[in-house]
């Protein structure tokens, strides 16, 4: 019996020992692959300096830019905290913040309490995929409270003005009070991950004209895309009907966890299928109740109901008084 106990512990010690050697050369493998990356990194932004990007082109998150011998040259890394990496065509490098959920309206990150607002207006974040009608909605926010309020506004493009530009245009605001921000190829990381890009023009903006209310547009993006608490005092997010009324349930942070869920061209409804009362059923089950509206911004309706919505929140943060 004692032998058995013997041979017994002499394996269990073996096992605890083989067991102990693999994980170290696991976890010393993945350095090293790691360093391989960042070094591998660092050639490929040689490779891309001499890159003329100048031209159009189209290519998916998974493939790189290609180096000058027509072999691929990597753009993404695994950086020092083990977060992956990638840039686009020469950008600010930055990740992204996993997602694992369609999200909860009720376990929405909370406004920041300790927000100075004498250094940066309470700030209206507008997002949503393209074409939902965000510029509109800025243009119409503008109209409504411009008379009352001193007002700013920035707007994200990809690789254009043109938004900031539609504003100008149409008057929303004297021009000097407007700011156009080109983001690259990742509007979402501009609003979330590396705010830098919009909080000099905002903090500029409200500096230079004393703002009451910020307004910050997104670049058009997927139902991935929200936007960072210390960015936007209050997020607006905006859907369409004309994409079908299914995307209420699709979920996403901007559709369960944005303050205000617009709901936004209910005139073409018929035209494309879309059944608004399903979309009000789905929007208030994803939603957790939170509040939602239809609108057809275009024509003015729903406008000052989402006016109110906003005004409430600020004076909950600011303590003014609506004018």
């Amino acid at each position: 019996r004692e032998r058995k106990e013997n041979l017994f512990s002499l394996w269990r010690d073996k096992s605890f020992i083989t067991c102990f050697c693999f994980c170290v050369i696991k976890i010393t493998h993945s350095r090293r692959v790691a360093q391989a990356q960042q070094l591998h990194r660092a050639s490929s932004l040689s490779a891309m300096a001499s890159h003329d990007h100048d031209h159009d082109h189209h290519h998916d998150h998974e493939q790189g830019h290609k180096k000058s011998d027509g072999s691929d040259a990597e753009t993404s890394w695994v950086g020092p905290d083990g977060r992956v990496y990638h840039s686009h065509d020469g950008l600010a490098p930055h990740s992204h913040e996993p997602i694992y959920s369609p999200g909860y309206f009720s376990r929405r990150a909370p406004p920041l309490h300790d927000r100075n607002f004498s250094e940066r207006a309470f700030t209206v974040g507008i997002g949503g995929p393209v074409g939902t009608g965000k510029t509109a909605l800025m243009l119409a926010l503008c109209r409504f409270l411009r008379d009352k309020y001193s007002l700013a506004a920035v707007t994200n493009d990809i690789f254009t003005k043109e938004d900031g530009e539609f504003l100008v245009k149409n008057g929303a605001l004297p021009e000097e009070r407007i700011r156009a921000v080109e983001t690259g190829g990742c509007p979402h990381a501009a609003i979330r991950e590396d705010i830098s890009i919009n909080l000099g023009p905002l903090e500029e903006l409200h500096n230079l004209f004393k703002a009451d209310l910020l307004l910050c547009e997104s670049g058009g993006d997927n139902l991935a895309a929200n936007f960072s608490r210390e960015l936007a005092d209050y997020i607006i997010y905006i859907i369409d009907v004309s994409a079908g009324d299914k995307i209420p349930r699709k979920g996403g942070p901007g559709i369960t966890q944005a303050d205000l869920l617009v709901i936004n061209k209910t005139d073409l409804a018929a035209a494309v299928g879309a059944d608004l009362s399903v979309m009000e059923r789905d929007a208030l089950r994803m939603r957790d109740g939170g509040p939602f509206v239809f609108a057809q911004v275009k024509h003015g309706l729903g406008v000052e109901e989402i006016v109110n919505h906003v005004l409430h929140s600020w004076e909950q943060a600011t303590g003014n008084k609506r004018h």
